[in-house]
């Protein structure tokens, strides 16, 4: 039986990739500063530590079932949320990301796991216009990401792969798309747009109106978390080296999920665009390297979205 440490296991992507590991057979431990707050954990065994100090990484790292070393590290453990937290919580996002992975990368290294994920994403890159050219995985450099998130992760992406020219570790980084689905944030700021734009939808009266971000042109790829957390693990068992860019080949605009979230409701709503957060025009990224992995996102916006919806609104429900 394999073993597995998930780190950032009470997180949305973090708690699907437990279920996920556990389909596939793993004993696995899952750690984080909280338990998952929407589904009870399926790990094996979940720790509630604090990544940011360096002797709890090594307490989560100590011996893995049956003793000996964990064979894979998974580590999703990050301060993060959607636009409007991005841009209002640089520092808090700088220091506490980076504590995390400057004392989870060292102490795997010197423990001696052979095989370590990391979660990056496509913040790593400059903001982009409509219509231009995918950009690759090396186009990140020279770098001039469009916030603070970006730079941090770019930074632990570098850490990451010194460690590997020194310790016998196989890494392997992914630079995430935004990926939705049910059981993840969907209010109080942190919720990514689609969970965001859900909870606008349930929340509003027939004939009424939602506020979304921008001018609803910016575009962007959203992938559903089954999918993406599928290709996390195709990843981490793969021989590719260096970043990959996980995420669909479809980018729509934020009009377009507005209006397929409305769709999904089957309420008859107006959008009402208003000044916030947008980041970065538009996304566009090769995804040469994940197809090598033999994988690809297989689950359409809509299919998403009415199974997000749905678990948004059911929420919204309760909190009533």
């Amino acid at each position: 039986m394999k073993t597995a440490l998930v780190c950032g296991a009470g997180g949305f992507i973090g708690g699907h990739l437990v279920k996920k590991l556990k389909r596939e057979g793993y004993w696995v431990r899952g750690v984080d500063i909280k338990e998952h707050e929407f589904a009870p954990t399926q790990a094996d065994e979940f720790l509630k530590l604090d990544l940011r100090e360096g002797h709890n990484c090594w307490q989560a790292l100590a011996t893995a079932a049956g003793g000996g070393t964990f064979d894979e590290v998974y580590q999703l453990a990050a301060d993060m949320g959607g636009m409007g937290f991005i841009h209002t919580a640089e520092c808090e996002i700088m220091h506490n990301s980076v504590l995390i992975n400057v004392h989870m990368i060292d102490a795997a290294a010197r423990i001696g796991v052979p095989r370590y994920f990391y979660s990056s994403s496509v913040c790593v890159y400059r903001d982009m216009q409509p219509g231009e050219p995918p950009l690759t995985e090396a186009d990140a450099v020279p770098a001039h990401p469009d916030n603070e998130y970006g730079w941090e992760k770019l930074y632990s992406e570098r850490m990451l792969q010194a460690y590997s020219r020194h310790y016998p570790m196989q890494v392997r980084i992914a630079r995430f798309e935004n990926c939705y689905g049910p059981e993840g944030t969907w209010r109080g700021g942190r919720e990514k747009a689609p969970a965001a734009m859900s909870r606008k939808v349930a929340e509003a009266p027939e004939g009424g109106t939602i506020d979304v971000w921008g001018d609803g042109t910016a575009t962007r790829n959203f992938t559903y978390v089954t999918d993406m957390v599928d290709a996390i693990h195709r990843l981490t068992q793969s021989d590719l080296q260096g970043a990959v860019n996980l995420g669909g080949d479809t980018y729509v605009t934020v009009a377009e999920l507005a209006q397929t979230v409305i769709d999904v409701s089957g309420k008859d709503l107006t959008i009402r665009y208003v000044p916030g957060p947008v980041g970065v025009q538009a996304r566009n990224f090769a995804k040469d390297r994940s197809r090598t992995l033999g994988w690809e996102a297989t689950t359409t916006l809509r299919q998403g979205i009415e199974q997000t919806y749905a678990w948004v609104a059911a929420q919204v429900a309760r909190s009533r």
